[in-house]
C-alpha cells in the first residue's frame, strides 16, 4: 500500500501547490484574461482608492495652518506643490505600485502578511503555530513538488533547509540566534497594526469633516462651526451603523463614485489650471522645493506634517492586494487615480497663485477653488466619497484585527462573515463599535482639520516606515537580493519617511499624540495577550504527559470505553494534555473513539483543503485513539460545526484505509512513531448519513460501501453512517474494514466536545509586574473576550468542559 507523505506538524502547509480558480484570481497569477484583470481595476478604484483620492480635500489647508503663510510671491504655494508631486510620485508610484506590490503573501498584503513572509524564511516566529518542536529546529518550510518555482515567479524565493549562502543566509542565522531580533520584528508588525487600527480611527473623522467643511463658504464662520460638527457626527454614525450589512450589498455604487469624484476634481484641476495659472506646471521642478525650505525653514518643515496627508491611503493599495491582483490595483494607479491627483493639486496651486488675500485663513482649502455654480453638486459627491474611502479603511481595520485574532495576537472577537462569496467582506461588532465612538470622540473633541490632519499624518507614515523596515528584509531573505540594494532601499525611502515622521512628530501637543495613545493602547492589548498566550502554551508543553502513560490507565483504574467519539481539543502537537489526564482520572471512562484534535493557525492567508487535515495514531490499533492537527490560514473561514464533523471523520477514515502496515519492526508504542502525522487528502472517502434504519441489501454499485453492525433488535435508529470508497480503490484488508466500522458505529452514536476551561494565574513567587499582568490584565482579557471559533457552533448538549488551575 503507498505509504503517505510524512510531514512535521509545526511546519505550515505548502505555498507551492498549484492553487484553484479562486486563488487564482484572488493571488493575481500568470493567465488570467485582460477583461478580468480590467474588471478588477474598475472595482479597485472604489475599495483601495477611496481614502487617496479624497486627500485633495484637506492637504492645502493643512499645510497652511499657521506653520506658513501665503505671499504674493507664490513659493509658498509652489513649493508646496512640488512637495506633492514628488512625494506621491516616489511614495504611492515608486516605492508601493513598482516594489512593495510584488511581496505579497500568496496573494496576500498587508503588515502580517510580510511578517510571516519572513518568518517562514526562518525561525523568527514568536507565535506558538511558529514555535519549533523538540528536535525540530532544522526543519522548514516544505516546498517540494514546484513551490519553489511558483514562489519564484512571483518573486519571493524559498529557503530550502539551511542550503544557500551569501546575505540571505547570514541575516536568517542572525535572526535565529538572537531572541531580541526575533521581538523586535513582532513588536514592528505589531506597531504597523495598531497605527493601521487607529488609522481606523482618524481617517473617517478627517475625510467626512473634511467633506463637509464645504459648508464654511454658504454661511458665516461664526455659524458654520455649529453646523459642521453635527452633520459630520451622524454621518460618522450612520455609516458605522451600516457596516452589519457588509461592503456586498452596496459595493456595485463604490467604484461609480470614486470614478465621478476622480473625474470631478481633474476637470476642476484642467479650468483652474486654464483660467488662471497655465505656468503653474513649472512646481513640478525639485528645485522650487529647495526654494521652498530655504524661505520657511522651520515653519515649512514643519509644514511637511500636513503635506504627507497627500499619501493617506497609499498603503490600502498593499493591505487589499488579497481582494484583487497586483496588475490590476497598478493599472488603476496609474491610468486613473495619479493623473486625476495631481491635475487636482495644480488645479489648487493655480487658483491660490492668483488670489493671495483670502478673508479668513480658513478659506485656502479644496472648495474656495471649485466655481460657485457646481459647488453644491461637487459638495454632494465629495462626501459620498469620503463615506467610501472611511468604509474602505474600516473594512480593512477589520481585516487586521481578524489577522491578529489569528495568530494569537488579540483577543478573540465575533467575527461575522457578510459575503458568501467575497471571503475577505467581514464584520466584528465589538471593534465597530469601538471604533465609531472614538471616531466621534476625536470629532467633537478637535473640531478642526488641522488637529485631524497632525493625528492622521503620524498614523499613516508610522506605518509606511515600518513597512519600509519589512520590506528591506524582504528583499534579503525572500527574494535573495544583495545587502547593498537592501540598504539602498531603506536609506532612500526611510530617509524621505523619517523627514515626514519627524514633521508630524513635532506636533505632539497639536494633535499627534491621539494615534500614540491609541496605538499603545492596542499594544498593551496584544502584547499582554500575546505574551499570556505563550505562557499557557509553555505550561502545556511542560505539562503534557506521555503515551505510556495513557496506555497504562486500563489495568490501574478500570477504564470504561463507552460508544461515540470523543473529541478533546488540545494546543499541543505531541503528547496527551494535561487536562485529559485531569479529567479521567476523576471519571475513568471515554469513548470508543477518541481523537485529540489541535487547531492550528499557520501565518499564512490560506491552507488548500487537501492540506488542511493531518492525521496520526496513538499507541495500538485496537486502541482507537488518533491524533488531528486541523490547520488554518489567517484569512481562512472556519465552517459549520456539522461540516467540519464530516471532513474530519473523512480524513480519519482516509487515514485508516491508506495507513501503511507496521512490519518495519517498529514498537506501536513508540513516541516518535506517534509524532508521525499524515497529510490526509480529503476527498476520496465520502460518509453517508441516512436518518432511519437502512436496508443491509444494497443493490449493484461500483463503489466500496462499509457500514456500521446491523443495529439487531433496534426498533429505530436515528442515524445510520456509510462509508464510501472509491471504485477504483483496492479492497481493503480485514483490519481496516472492522476499524472503519466501528468509526461508523462511533459516529452514529455521536460526538462528544471535551473543552478545557482553564484559569490562569502567576505562580507564587512571581514578580508584582508578572502577578498584575497575568492575575488582573490578562485574566480580564479573557473572561471578556470570545470563545474559540470552532467552539461557537458546538450543541452544548455534546460539549464537556472540564476546569483546571494553570499555574504559569
Amino acid at each position: 500500500m503507498k505509504d503517505l507523505p510524512v510531514m512535521d506538524p509545526e511546519a505550515p502547509p505548502s505555498p507551492g501547490t498549484p492553487p484553484d480558480d479562486k486563488e487564482e484570481k484572488r493571488g493575481g497569477r500568470k493567465g488570467m484574461p485582460w477583461r478580468m484583470t480590467l474588471s478588477l481595476a474598475y472595482q479597485s478604484l472604489g475599495v483601495v482608492y477611496g481614502d487617496l483620492s479624497t486627500s485633495p480635500l484637506y492637504v492645502y489647508k493643512a499645510a497652511f495652518a499657521e506653520d506658513i503663510q501665503h505671499s504674493e510671491t507664490n513659493e509658498e504655494i509652489l513649493g508646496v506643490l512640488s512637495f506633492v508631486f514628488w512625494t506621491l510620485t516616489l511614495v504611492p508610484l515608486l516605492k508601493y505600485v513598482c516594489i512593495v506590490l510584488r511581496a505579497d503573501d500568496n496573494g496576500e498584503g498587508g503588515t502580517f502578511a510580510l511578517y510571516s513572509l519572513l518568518c517562514r524564511h526562518a525561525r523568527a516566529a514568536l507565535l506558538p503555530p511558529g514555535r519549533p518542536a523538540a528536535g525540530d529546529e532544522d526543519q522548514f518550510l516544505d516546498v517540494a513538488g514546484g513551490g519553489a518555482k511558483r514562489a519564484a515567479e512571483n518573486g519571493n524565493a524559498v529557503t530550502l533547509g539551511r542550503r544557500g549562502g551569501g546575505a540571505a543566509a547570514s541575516v536568517r542565522r542572525l535572526l535565529e540566534r538572537h531572541k531580541v531580533l526575533q521581538r523586535v520584528l513582532l513588536v514592528l508588525a505589531l506597531v504597523g497594526t495598531c497605527m493601521v487600527i487607529g488609522d481606523g480611527v482618524l481617517t473617517p473623522a478627517i475625510s467626512v469633516f473634511s467633506a463637509v467643511s464645504g459648508l464654511e463658504l454658504s454661511m458665516e464662520k461664526e455659524q458654520h462651526k455649529y453646523v459642521e460638527v453635527p452633520v459630520a457626527c451622524v454621518i460618522l454614525v450612520c455609516l458605522f451603523a451600516l457596516q452589519h450589512y457588509g461592503t456586498h450589498r452596496v459595493g456595485f455604487i463604490f467604484a461609480p463614485i470614486v470614478i465621478t469624484w476622480l473625474l470631478c476634481i481633474s476637470i476642476i484641476g484642467v479650468y483652474n489650471i486654464i483660467h488662471w495659472e497655465p505656468t503653474v506646471y513649472r512646481a513640478l521642478s525639485p528645485y522650487y522645493m529647495y526654494k521652498f525650505l530655504r524661505k520657511t525653514q522651520r515653519g515649512g518643515w514643519m509644514s511637511l506634517g500636513g503635506i504627507l496627508l497627500c499619501v493617506t491611503g497609499s498603503e490600502a493599495m498593499f493591505a487589499d492586494l488579497g481582494h484583487f491582483n497586483q496588475l490590476s490595483i497598478q493599472i488603476a494607479f496609474t491610468c486613473m487615480v495619479y493623473p486625476a491627483l495631481i491635475l487636482a493639486y495644480m488645479g489648487q496651486a493655480a487658483y491660490l497663485c492668483r488670489h493671495h488675500i483670502m478673508e479668513s485663513d480658513y478659506r485656502i482649502g479644496f472648495y474656495v477653488s471649485v466655481p460657485e455654480k457646481i459647488r453644491w453638486p461637487v459638495l454632494s459627491i465629495a462626501i459620498l466619497a469620503a463615506v467610501v474611502g472611511s468604509q474602505a479603511v474600516i473594512t480593512g481595520t477589520f481585516s487586521m484585527i481578524k489577522q491578529c485574532t489569528s495568530l494569537g495576537c488579540f483577543p478573540r472577537v465575533k467575527i461575522v462573515h457578510t459575503s458568501a462569496k467575497v471571503h475577505g467582506q467581514i464584520y466584528i461588532p465589538e471593534i465597530n463599535w469601538i471604533l465609531m465612538i472614538l471616531c466621534l470622540a476625536v470629532t467633537i473633541g478637535f473640531r478642526d482639520t488641522k488637529h485631524l490632519g497632525n493625528a492622521s499624518g503620524l498614523a499613516v507614515i508610522t506605518v509606511m516606515l515600518v513597512t519600509t523596515c519589512l520590506m528591506s528584509l524582504v528583499i534579503v531573505l525572500c527574494w535573495h537580493k544583495s545587502i547593498f540594494l537592501a540598504i539602498s532601499f531603506i536609506v532612500f525611502f526611510g530617509t524621505i519617511e523619517a523627514l515626514y515622521f519627524s514633521a508630524a512628530l513635532i506636533k505632539f501637543r497639536e494633535g499627534a499624540w491621539v494615534p500614540i495613545v491609541l496605538a499603545l493602547i492596542f499594544m498593551m492589548i496584544m502584547c499582554i495577550w500575546h505574551y499570556g498566550t505563550i505562557k499557557k502554551y509553555e505550561f502545556d508543553v511542560q505539562s503534557k504527559v506521555s503515551i505510556n502513560w495513557l496506555l497504562g490507565l486500563s489495568p490501574n483504574l478500570g477504564i470504561v470505553r463507552v460508544r461515540g467519539i470523543g473529541l478533546i481539543h488540545t494546543e499541543l502537537e505531541t503528547g496527551i494534555p494535561a487536562i485529559f489526564s485531569h479529567f479521567v482520572t476523576n471519571l475513568p471512562a471515554f469513548h470508543q473513539v477518541l481523537v485529540f484534535m489541535c487547531i492550528k493557525n499557520v501565518p499564512i492567508p490560506h491552507v488548500r483543503p487537501e492540506e488542511r487535515f493531518l492525521v496520526g495514531r496513538i499507541g495500538p490499533k485496537e486502541y482507537r485513539i488518533y491524533r488531528c492537527i486541523v490547520r488554518y490560514g489567517y484569512h481562512d473561514f472556519h465552517k459549520d460545526d456539522m461540516e467540519f464533523e464530516k471532513e474530519l471523520v473523512c480524513s480519519i477514515a482516509e487515514f485508516i484505509r491508506s495507513e501503511p502496515s507496521k512490519a518495519n519492526g517498529m514498537s506501536e508504542e513508540s513516541e516518535k512513531d506517534e509524532e508521525r502525522m499524515s497529510v490526509v487528502r480529503s476527498g476520496s472517502i465520502r460518509m453517508l448519513e441516512e436518518d432511519g434504519t437502512v436496508e443491509n441489501s444494497v443493490g449493484p454499485s461500483r463503489a466500496r460501501e462499509i457500514q456500521s453492525p446491523s443495529p439487531g433488535p433496534v426498533v429505530e435508529a436515528k442515524k445510520r453512517v456509510r462509508f464510501v470508497l472509491p471504485a477504483a480503490s483496492p479492497k481493503p484488508d480485514a483490519g481496516v474494514q472492522e476499524e472503519l466500522r466501528e468509526l461508523s458505529d462511533a459516529r452514529e452514536a455521536g460526538m462528544a466536545f471535551i473543552l478545557g476551561h482553564s484559569h490562569v494565574k502567576a505562580k507564587s513567587g512571581s514578580s508584582f509586574l508578572r502577578r498584575l499582568v497575568i492575575n488582573f490584565c490578562y485574566d480580564f482579557l479573557r473572561r471578556n473576550s470570545r470563545g474559540p471559533n470552532y467552539a461557537v457552533t458546538i450543541p452544548y448538549a455534546s460539549t464537556l468542559e472540564v476546569g483546571m488551575m494553570y499555574y504559569v
